[in-house]
């Protein structure tokens, strides 16, 4: 929560069950105006859904497990700096993943 006269962030203060500012002060009772951070979890449906879309560049890589033409893929600097980039491919029809050391 933040204070109502110098604007900066008040602490709880469990003792004495009020909101307590180290600047100038002020005290607030625990559960009055807003309070940062804290929040309840909302019920969530237990049906879960996998989607996933297609963002990803994608290049004619053969996928050594299903023999699929057609693959995803990132690149990522895995080694130092000075060395070239990783370009890891994920086939998107069996999801295989593997890398290209270039």
């Amino acid at each position: 929560m933040f204070c109502p006269k110098c604007k900066r962030l008040m602490r709880p203060d469990r003792p004495k069950e009020v909101w307590a500012c180290s600047a100038c002060g002020t005290t607030v009772p625990l559960g009055k105006g807003k309070e940062v951070g804290r929040s309840t979890p909302k019920a969530r449906s237990m049906e879960v859904v996998e989607v996933k879309i297609a963002t990803l560049p994608m290049a004619e890589e053969l996928c050594e497990k299903c023999g699929n033409g057609h693959a995803y893929y990132v690149l990522r600097q895995t080694r130092g700096s000075d060395e070239p980039e990783t370009r890891i491919f994920e086939c998107t029809k069996c999801g295989y993943k593997w890398r290209e050391y270039q």
